[in-house]
């Protein structure tokens, strides 16, 4: 675990100028959803755990919240406090929170659970340090059967290259997709009241080469696959990538199924 950590980071702080560009308009759709699910309101004191390049703080502190992002990338947060001056950002790890017990009114994490060594750790802390009453909540996407962009890879991959490669083994990548797990996981953890419900996110793009460019740079363990692969794996992958999103194309554009999983539950009073 470990070293999958650390494999973890690596990828993060290689992925931060790309991560943006790749899945902003997804994961910023899915953070008003989140910050909706633990009732975000003007006051209200927010801890983003692995908070990438901002956007769902920003989104919290306009809605007048006060708020603390972390995340374990110095390159994300070098990009979280380019992008939003005046909100505090933080390296910290979502696996070892250095906050107090009981400070906070609500704790998010948007698609940061699934690039955890120790999930539970983290939604322990999560626990931890949130106030009796207090929400926590977070997303993942669904799997790869109903989030296109990582089946239409992944399948590539199958066909054209090969998965047998040198990566440092970490939980299921898709793990929380299944309801019933993020819900276990979850009143394993101590949380009650939980709720979890699917959304349904669409990733528009103008290019059919987006899908392919946004998980080879913007991700982590997809990208490490792909750079596994030979020169001529790669391209056979990227052209049976780019032919599949074409079969998506409405009106000039590209518009993929990219559906998430979203996760709330209450810190028992």
């Amino acid at each position: 675990m470990d070293s999958f950590h650390d494999f973890e980071h690596a990828g993060w702080e290689r992925a931060a100028d790309h991560y943006a560009e790749a899945f902003g308009q997804l994961t910023t759709e899915a953070g008003e959803s989140l910050l909706d699910g633990v009732g975000i309101w003007s006051g209200s004191y927010l801890l983003d755990v692995a908070t990438g390049p901002g956007f769902v703080a920003a989104a919290a502190a306009r809605r007048g919240a006060r708020v603390i992002g972390v995340d374990f990338s110095s390159r994300m947060i070098s990009e979280a406090r380019r992008r939003h001056s005046g909100i505090d950002f933080r390296e910290g790890d979502a696996e070892r929170l250095n906050f107090d017990d009981g400070l906070f009114d609500a704790v998010v994490m948007n698609f940061g659970l699934l690039h955890l060594a120790r999930p539970e750790a983290a939604l322990s802390e999560a626990h931890r340090v949130l106030r009796a009453g207090g929400r926590y909540g977070f997303s993942v996407w669904a799997g790869p059967n109903e989030a296109v962009g990582f089946g239409l890879v992944l399948r590539a991959i199958e066909e054209h290259g090969r998965n047998e490669v040198e990566l440092p083994e970490g939980p299921p990548f898709f793990r929380f997709s299944a309801v019933d797990e993020s819900r276990r996981s979850l009143e394993q953890c101590g949380f009650e009241d939980v709720s979890v419900k699917q959304l349904a996110l669409t990733w528009r793009m103008t290019s059919p080469d987006a899908v392919y460019e946004a998980l080879s740079k913007g991700g982590v363990r997809t990208s490490a696959l792909l750079r596994a692969q030979t020169p001529e794996a790669q391209e056979a992958i990227r052209v049976a990538v780019r032919r599949s999103v074409e079969d998506y194309a409405r009106d000039g554009a590209y518009s993929i199924p990219m559906p998430a999983v979203l996760a709330v539950g209450t810190k028992r009073r």
